[in-house]
């Protein structure tokens, strides 16, 4: 497989603070996990574009958007909520993440590339139509499904998202656009304490409790995800791919370990292999234990390039 991976300086130069665990190792961490695992050398890197104002504005509010830019500090930091801060650089690194995923959609649906995963930061699937929160600002991945739909005239896309928490944003953004599904499991009750009680047909939901491990969340991903997506037999796959569930993550209480991302990409593979021409863009949202981001981001991405 012919796997793209699609970062940016710019990404790297986002900070909140020093103690702050959305920090700019985290990429490096990345870097270090394919080093170490020999995949460097075997993907094709691509530097991430800036999201146009129309790509933003398919999925968030124009004066929601305005009000980020304007908040980037000169100096210093600029709170959009208690967990979620502008540095003088924050601006164009989200426009860079939401960017990528625009590149990656693009390339996957011209047969460029088989698929994709993007290394960016601001994370983004807790930023949702009008409102920054949980490290993010904008929802790449909804900025990617949405222009595969308006640009490539898709009518079916998924998203999968992996994360330890809902993508709230995710779901704010789609909840009444039957054209893409979104497939989450989180830990609950947990952050953003959303998603448990309002998923439909095209929101599925799967919360899980504090210790869950990987034969769990495996048995939800069969019973619950696995026929939603065949029966919606969408077109193109995105991924939410946070690697913050891992058992060495002591931001959340999940159990998971690398080959349990080895397993969720294969069956997503299986899916987009049956359904969308095998054509998937996977983007890093949370994880915040550096080695076991490394470690977990290479087996997804080693399973990607199977």
């Amino acid at each position: 497989m012919t796997t793209a991976f699609i970062s940016h300086p710019d990404c790297r130069l986002h900070a909140m603070g020093a103690a702050h665990p959305e920090c700019p190792e985290r990429l490096d961490a990345v870097m270090a996990g394919l080093q170490a695992a020999g995949l460097d050398r075997l993907v094709r890197r691509y530097e991430a574009p800036l999201a146009t104002r129309e790509q933003l504005q398919r999925v968030h509010d124009a004066g929601y958007i305005d009000r980020v830019e304007a908040s980037a500090p000169e100096e210093g930091l600029a709170y959009l909520d208690p967990d979620t801060a502008m540095n003088p650089h924050t601006w164009p690194a989200a426009l860079r993440a939401a960017g990528a995923v625009v590149l990656a959609v693009d390339m996957v649906m011209a047969g460029e590339v088989d698929n994709a995963f993007c290394s960016v930061r601001p994370p983004g699937h807790h930023a949702e139509h009008a409102v920054a929160m949980g490290f993010c600002f904008f929802d790449n991945v909804a900025v990617g499904a949405a222009h595969a739909l308006a640009r490539h005239g898709l009518q079916r896309v998924a998203v999968v998202d992996f994360d330890v928490h809902h993508g709230n944003g995710t779901e704010d953004i789609f909840r009444n656009d039957p054209r893409v599904m979104l497939c989450s499991t989180f830990q609950h009750p947990f952050y953003p304490n959303k998603g448990a009680d309002s998923g439909n047909d095209h929101i599925i939901n799967v919360p899980l409790a504090a210790h869950s491990d990987g034969t769990v969340f495996r048995a939800a991903v069969e019973r619950c995800w696995l026929p939603a997506l065949r029966r919606f037999q969408p077109q193109l796959l995105l991924v939410s791919a946070g690697f913050d569930a891992h058992r060495d993550d002591d931001m959340a209480m999940l159990e998971w370990v690398e080959d349990d991302y080895v397993w969720i990409t294969r069956a997503i593979k299986a899916v987009a292999a049956e359904h969308a021409g095998g054509r998937i863009v996977s983007v890093l949202e949370g994880g915040y234990d550096l080695d076991a981001l490394g470690a977990s981001a290479a087996a997804h991405i080693g399973e990607l390039l199977a």
